[in-house]
């Protein structure tokens, strides 16, 4: 058996090779520090809605996090999109046997704080982006780090990439995303999703802030 490891690349938020620390406003599906993506698509690609910047705030024992700041007040609606992502390679994930009956258990924690407080959501999918597990966390005290764990049974059902280098987990951390992109938080459902149902929205509040490492 192999012993767990981390699934996730750059998690500390460490490596920013693109822009060395500088604010970059995020372009739909483009990258911003290093294997940390995002959606901006309010109907469309949609520029200006919030810019991603290395930060030094970061809780005890880490150096850095990855500061979002909403740049506009956006409504939610139709299938808008606003997130950070990242792909796992199927090389880091095949042996969790996602889509067959041995499908492993996943636990994602992190660091997260806001200017905003409540249900916040995201989602773990699968390359086909037809198979998804929505997950939702609480942020209980503004501008606090919180940390958060949340436990993920392996999908048993689905097509899943096996040891290639493409995408074999898809992890989504919303920031605003519509109820066509959202479903109930805590179990497998159809569909290309990309937060839980319910989640608050970052990029609806102009000048709020969102950290995670």
């Amino acid at each position: 058996n192999m012993q767990p490891f981390n699934r996730i690349i750059n998690g500390a938020m460490t490596i920013d090779q693109r822009n060395a620390g500088a604010s970059y406003t995020q372009v739909n599906g483009l990258y911003s520090l290093d294997r940390w993506a995002g959606n901006s698509y309010d109907g469309g690609p949609a520029a200006g809605k919030f810019s991603v910047q290395q930060s030094a705030t970061a809780p005890d024992g880490f150096a850095t996090s990855l500061l979002v700041t909403s740049l506009a007040a956006t409504a939610d609606g139709g299938n808008d999109i606003f997130d950070i992502e990242q792909k796992i390679e199927g090389f880091n994930s095949a042996d969790l046997a996602f889509g067959t009956a041995s499908a492993k258990t996943i636990t994602l924690s992190f660091w997260v704080r806001s200017s905003l407080t409540g249900t916040f959501g995201g989602a773990v999918k699968n390359n086909a982006r037809d198979r998804a597990y929505p997950f939702a966390y609480t942020i209980s005290s503004a501008n606090t780090f919180e940390y958060k764990t949340i436990t993920i049974a392996g999908d048993t059902s689905g097509t899943w990439v096996g040891a290639t280098s493409g995408t074999g987990l898809w992890l989504s951390f919303g920031l605003g995303v519509s109820s066509n992109r959202s479903n109930t938080a805590g179990a497998w459902a159809g569909g290309d999703l990309f937060s839980s149902t319910g989640a608050t929205s970052v990029v609806g509040t102009s000048g709020a802030t969102f950290y995670i490492t």
